[in-house]
């Protein structure tokens, strides 16, 4: 062959490519987004046909937020004030009383897109419509009956509606839920809300007051996509992950197994090819597809030569995969799908010891540290920011799961995206919860257990809705659990197929658990619920006293401190609220949730708050104390007691005073702290009841020439001694060393005491930094009333990189402890916190003569920011960045 030849050949070739990825790029879909409009039917006297007409005027229309609710619109428009702050949700009419018509809206949306010439399909696609909808396209209806279900796409082929010239008007009418429920101040309110297949907690809950129009609207994203003859539709991944594996080390090949839907919507068979490409390896399928129908296609597996692996929080990297599914028509892409993969095995057996489930992940055994999530905004305002930055949290409370409750949704992509990023496993509920689907007797609820059992009224709906949100989120690395119901089952019929048909059929690689706390997760010897305790407890309970060995819910505090109260609390409702039996509570703190937590008795003995921020400062500490405290009982079990723990909760989507480590507006409380220092993947810890000084190693391997250094600290800073020792421990196990109670009673007798307790690494560096304070003898904290001012700490504040700020605190040695420093970054200017920021440490205290370095990061380039210090023994402070 000539060389000209091969040049020619070597330039068609390029031709060729190019002209391929020019057909892939011409494959799009783009998001509806901006620029609605909206109305009330109570308004609107035209027919659906009539609005979606481009002629038809819509200059009287509102703006609309889309995706949104009615309420999130009419918020936007000024019409109703902010739901979230002081009393103002009892100023917005409930759609129980309204009736349903006050929320039902049409919503309209003028966007362009032309005829395809190609022979092309273009398609209108709903992530997410509550609860039921008409929609109309260029005066044409589309949808052929009403659509009804909240978890449930829905996509239309909308080629034949598109207007000639382009211009195009969709008008969607939305009808609220069909019961919509009253919200009586039950859970879930009269319980009814349960008849639809839709969120429980609009019609209220114990964290939250109701949703006045039950977060009716198109809630989640509209697309537009335009595909060729063939619509690829939700590709499936597998990954198997065979034997032990190590992470960074040399693995061994994973399997790979991959599958896709192919829509052909037109009315002659169509040939093609379907193509999946991973790490530069192609596997292809030659398939020919029947006229109006959906395909399921499944490719051959592929070998995945030294994958890298993805791990939980803590054990490993999370590597993920961009992968592609294309169907090719005539060398031309038809449609594609991009996929993010990260390549994991989860396993679970049963623990015969603890009587529990334990999970797996790529062979390892995984010790379950979670948090119960709700929702990331309970009137569904999600972005992608945020999710980003409340998954972040959790990974940084060191904690390695999530559990959606069964209140909710099935969580958005987005939520998983960001799980995977940083390796939170996912326990997914279904949506039922005891409440509100008749477990127990409630005098609050309309309709006897035997009717509320039967919930929701369309079984076929539920079901449809599963399938289908299975195939949304199946591919996720994060995504470990299916589970069928908040502390109860779903009904038979509906249990049964999903079980046994729907999940094998769509997924087949998680475990299933028919509720929350089964007796398949967590058998339960000891009666009750089979959850709990929650409220704040004293620490031995959660050290000597055995509750559920995989517990799904235990805790429940969270009130933040006077900076966060009062983002939501009115400045004449901003008082110490009641610490006496006698007294009666704030309404706003009542209403949001304050009654019941049962501070009281634990912030006395700190002694009685003197106004509003001594108190927040205060509930700081006993945040703090009770997560770490919570977290290091259940690790000082892990394997005899317990395969796992999950805190009830760990966020709010709502300003509310319970079960939160941040609050709604993304400023971590001192539970974060306290939960990520005793989350720690290795950690040292003493038992409050016995003294006992305990080593815990999640990790996968064994940790040696650990030096063990304890000190503990008179109030004025005086220090003794304890030991300095070498000790190891064995991978994933805890081990037991010495008790340090008799040294602590005797030194705190009369004003308490400090504990210092690290663990050194062979290069001296800390692997574990834990300090404790006791009470005297009394149980009061008189020594903390009487601390001296730590007013010499040295404190250097520097910016380190591009959004990054390094805070080092040096107490002298002369000094007594630094005690309980907040660090916040703040605008100079007001002087309010910046959120979100993340502070890889905070509510610090530092010993006399030690160090503590802070890194906070995420700082937003824009602002002129400082640096605030405030702490128990140490006034408030402001420092500039250098």
């Amino acid at each position: 062959m000539s060389n000209f030849l091969k040049l020619n050949l070597k330039q068609f070739h390029l031709i060729l490519m190019l002209l391929f990825v020019q057909q892939i790029q011409a494959q799009n879909q783009y998001e509806l987004n901006s620029a609605w409009k909206c109305n009330p039917i109570k308004s609107t006297k035209e027919s659906g046909e009539v609005i979606s007409s481009p002629s038809f005027s819509l200059n009287n229309w509102k703006p609309a937020v889309v995706p949104g609710t009615v309420l999130t619109s009419m918020l936007a428009n000024k019409e109703v004030p902010d739901p979230f702050y002081g009393m103002n949700n009892e100023k917005i009419p409930d759609i129980y009383n309204t009736g349903r018509d006050y929320y039902t809206y049409w919503f309209a949306k003028d966007f362009k897109e032309s005829i395809p010439a190609d022979g092309s399909e273009v398609w209108l696609k709903f992530r997410g419509i509550n609860y039921a909808c008409d929609v109309f396209l260029n005066g044409k209806k589309v949808n052929q009956k009403v659509f009804e279900g909240m978890f449930l796409r829905q996509s239309f082929n909308i080629t034949k509606f598109l207007a000639k010239d382009g211009n195009n008007r969709l008008a969607v009418i939305v009808y609220p839920p069909y019961t919509v429920g009253n919200a009586n101040g039950g859970q879930g309110g009269d319980g009814t809300i349960a008849k639809n297949v839709s969120l429980q907690y609009t019609a209220g809950w114990d964290w939250i007051r109701p949703i006045r129009d039950r977060n009716t609207g198109i809630w989640d994203k509209v697309y537009i996509e335009k595909t060729g003859k063939v619509n690829l539709k939700d590709p499936h991944i597998i990954t198997l992950v065979p034997e032990k594996r190590m992470p960074d080390a040399i693995q061994k090949p994973a399997i790979i197994k991959a599958s896709a839907d192919l829509e052909n919507p037109s009315s002659q068979k169509v040939e093609g090819t379907l193509v999946y490409t991973m790490d530069g390896m192609k596997v292809s399928k030659k398939v020919i597809l029947p006229p109006n129908s959906t395909t399921t296609v499944s490719l051959a597996d592929l070998s995945l030569k030294n994958p890298r692996l993805w791990w939980p929080a803590g054990y490993g990297k999370q590597e993920l995969y961009d992968t592609k599914f294309e169907f090719i028509v005539n060398n031309k892409v038809s449609d594609q799908e991009a996929v993010k993969v990260g390549v994991r095995e989860i396993q679970t057996d049963w623990n015969a010891h603890t009587a529990s489930r334990q999970i797996y992940v790529n062979g390892q055994k995984v010790f379950i540290k979670g948090g119960n999530w709700i929702i990331s905004d309970a009137m569904l305002r999600f972005t992608d920011e945020r999710y980003d930055a409340e998954i972040r949290f959790h990974r940084d409370m060191n904690l390695n799961l999530i559990r959606i409750w069964g209140g909710a949704l099935v969580e958005r992509p987005e939520f998983y995206a960001a799980c995977d990023k940083y390796g939170m496993l996912v326990f997914q509920d279904f949506w039922m919860s005891g409440d509100c689907n008749g477990r127990w007797v409630d005098p609050m609820k309309k309709e006897d257990q035997w009717t509320r059992r039967n919930y929701p009224d369309n079984h076929q709906l539920f079901l449809e809705s599963a399938a289908d949100m299975i195939k949304m989120v199946r591919n996720h690395a994060s995504l470990a659990i299916w589970c069928g119901g908040n502390e109860i089952t779903p009904p038979e019929d509906i249990l049964v197929p999903l079980r046994d048909e729907i999940l094998p059929k769509l997924d087949g690689t998680r475990w299933f658990i028919d509720y929350s706390n089964s007796d398949e997760m967590s058998f339960n010897s000891l009666g009750g619920n089979g959850d709990g305790p929650y409220g704040i407890q004293p620490l031995d309970v959660f050290w000597n006293q055995r509750t559920f060995p995989f517990n799904s819910e235990v805790g429940s505090v969270g009130t933040g401190d006077y900076e966060s109260l009062k983002r939501f609390i009115p400045k004449e409702n901003l008082v110490v609220p009641y610490h006496d039996a006698n007294q009666k509570p704030d309404s706003v703190w009542t209403y949001h949730t304050y009654t019941g937590v049962g501070y009281n008795e634990f912030i006395n003995p700190y002694g009685k708050p003197k106004d509003i921020k001594d108190f927040g400062l205060k509930a700081q500490l006993v945040n703090y104390d009770q997560y770490r405290g919570l977290i290091e009982g259940f690790s000082s079990h892990i394997w005899d007691w317990y395969t796992g723990v999950i805190i009830w909760k760990t966020q709010n989507p709502w300003t509310a005073m319970r079960g939160q480590m941040y609050d709604y507006y993304l400023d971590p409380n001192a539970c974060l702290y306290g939960l990520r220092n005793g989350s720690e993947l290795v950690h040292i810890m003493a038992n409050p009841v016995d003294g006992m000084l305990m080593m815990v190693n999640n990790d996968f391997k064994a940790r040696r020439n650990l030096m063990l250094v304890a000190k503990a600290y008179k109030i004025d800073g005086t220090v003794k001694e304890i030991t300095q020792v070498f000790t190891y421990i064995e991978a994933s196990s805890v081990k037991k060393i010495l008790s340090v109670k008799k040294v602590l009673d005797e030194i705190g007798a009369e004003d308490g005491s400090f504990l210092s307790l690290q663990l050194l690494d062979e290069n001296k560096q800390i692997v574990s930094d834990n300090i404790y304070w006791y009470p005297n003898a009394k149980g009061e904290y008189s020594g903390l009333q009487k601390m001296k001012a730590a007013e010499n700490l040295k404190v250097s504040v520097k910016s380190i990189a591009s959004g990054k700020i390094e805070v080092r605190l040096t107490n002298p040695a002369n000094n007594p402890i630094a005690f309980f420093n907040r660090v916040s970054l703040v605008d100079a200017t007001s002087k309010e916190r910046i959120l979100p920021v993340f502070y890889n440490d905070n509510y610090v205290s530092i010993a006399p003569g030690a160090e503590k370095t802070i890194i906070i990061d995420n700082v937003p380039l824009q602002t002129k920011p400082q640096v605030s210090i405030e702490g128990w023994n140490y006034a408030l402070k402001y420092f500039n960045v250098n």
